[in-house]
């Protein structure tokens, strides 16, 4: 330690008398800038814990002040009031829905042209093979009203095949102008590179008349 305190000596003297004034200012910054974070530092910990500590009481207030005001309104309106929104709100909701499903219906495959549209697809593909065809029983769709808005009819077929000609398939039900909803794809290939898919398909209808096949 002595030996570095003396190397140190001996290159400060060795400075000129400018390089020695630009090394005690570099020191005296560095005192100086330790001072202050030693000093500062702990202050400005203790006013961010002030802060946060006000912060928190300051929230902590403003939840009391709700709940007071929650149950005050509550006591002072009707009981049944949250029942008879939420009441509203269904009808609301089912009459927008409503709308909005007649809407769509244009757009959907009707349920007496399903099975002949999937097997016209099939004939079109030309190289799967129909194994089965079958419709499921139809399903009504109350979605919060008394009385059905639509009725669900579905479709599931089970084709054999390569897997390409599979996904080409299902790619052409897809592009069909008219819409199916997917209802469920069930793929089997342990006689692999053959396989059967199992497909369920279904659309929607305002009348619950179906032809089972």
């Amino acid at each position: 330690m002595k030996q570095r305190l003396q190397t140190l000596r001996l290159r400060i003297d060795a400075l000129t008398l400018r390089e020695r004034a630009m090394v005690f200012l570099g020191a005296a910054a560095l005192i100086v800038f330790l001072g202050s974070y030693l000093v500062f530092n702990p202050m400005f910990a203790r006013q961010a814990a002030l802060r946060a500590q006000v912060s928190q009481q300051q929230n902590l207030i403003a939840g009391i002040d709700a709940e007071i005001t929650q149950k005050v309104l509550a006591h002072a309106a009707d009981p049944d009031a949250p029942l008879l929104a939420r009441i509203a709100a269904v009808k609301a909701e089912s009459a927008t829905l409503a709308v909005n499903l007649r809407g769509m219906h244009a757009s959907l495959v009707a349920p007496e042209q399903m099975a002949p549209l999937l097997e016209s697809l099939l004939k079109t593909n030309g190289k799967l093979r129909l194994e089965s065809l079958s419709t499921l029983p139809e399903e009504p769709t109350k979605a919060g009203a008394p009385a059905p808005l639509f009725y669900r009819h579905g479709v599931q077929l089970t084709v054999s095949g390569s897997y390409a000609d599979m996904v080409a398939y299902m790619d052409a039900v897809q592009a069909m102008p008219t819409q199916l909803f997917w209802g469920g794809a069930r793929l089997d290939a342990q006689a692999y590179p053959a396989a059967r898919l199992t497909l369920t398909l279904y659309t929607l209808s305002l009348d619950a008349t179906w032809m089972s096949l």
